[in-house]
């Protein structure tokens, strides 16, 4: 009961702490935004300094840490549909810790959220109403403007984050992107975030350890007469025998 009292009172401390500094955060990336724009249409700068705050909200909590495995697998001249499995909110945390430069497909109800909703929004993120094909139709047309100039765009094919650990089938959407305009996938795999805020809960549950590993890309010239539902399932396979199934967290 004492430790349930302790984990709570972390939670509530820790959410506490990410409004408070996004207020600070905000207004910096807001004048990083003012700055670059002109000349940065990728927005590179804005989303390094992203990368960082989000970064910042796993390096201040002592009992989660991150390793990356793989990192010499991006080419940071390339540009790639990222894809991944998705186990936990700390995901998104955890995808930015690589410092690379991409564009985020993410639920619209996200870019409400104030602050850090509206950076989402500066850095021209991109939104996406699961369900709705006028949404579907935007997404797809500004994912194709980010990688025609030079972005990387990051998608969780699962469309929402597993409860049981096991992976969901992919959504086809990603594949049929990277078939689209001829570019590569990089298949990423995260292993531990789910008993770190598993679907549901916003309790501390103890101390994580998230493993990233990054899998070599998939070059565009070998998946052009593949059906993009088959291409799917096979990167699917790939990240699925490598993602470990946690036990259940209370």
């Amino acid at each position: 009961m004492l430790q349930s009292l302790i984990y709570r009172l972390i939670a509530v401390t820790y959410i506490a702490f990410i409004f408070l500094t996004s207020f600070f955060f905000f207004i910096i990336a807001l004048g990083i935004f003012v700055v670059t724009a002109p000349f940065d249409q990728r927005l590179r700068a804005l989303h390094r300094f992203t990368c960082f705050w989000a970064s910042l909200y796993i390096w201040v909590m002592p009992p989660w840490s991150v390793s990356i495995h793989g990192k010499e697998n991006i080419d940071t001249d390339e540009t790639y549909v990222i894809v991944s499995n998705h186990q936990s909110l700390v995901d998104i945390l955890v995808a930015f810790t690589l410092f690379t430069h991409f564009k985020w497909v993410s639920k619209a109800e996200l870019f409400s959220i104030p602050l850090i909703g509206w950076n989402m929004s500066l850095n021209r993120y991109i939104k996406l109403r699961r369900g709705n094909s006028t949404s579907i139709k935007q997404m797809y047309t500004a994912c194709e403007k980010h990688l025609n100039q030079g972005s990387s765009v990051y998608l969780f094919p699962e469309g929402t984050r597993s409860e049981s650990g096991h992976m969901r089938p992919f959504k086809e959407g990603a594949f049929v992107l990277a078939k689209r305009l001829n570019r590569p996938i990089l298949p990423i795999v995260i292993n531990g975030s789910r008993t770190a805020v598993p679907k549901g809960s916003f309790n501390f549950h103890g101390e994580t350890h998230v493993e990233v590993t990054i899998l070599e890309p998939i070059p565009a010239e070998t998946f052009g007469d593949e059906e993009a539902r088959a291409l799917a399932d096979r990167v699917h396979g790939l990240i699925e025998e490598r993602v470990i199934v946690e036990p259940e967290t209370a």
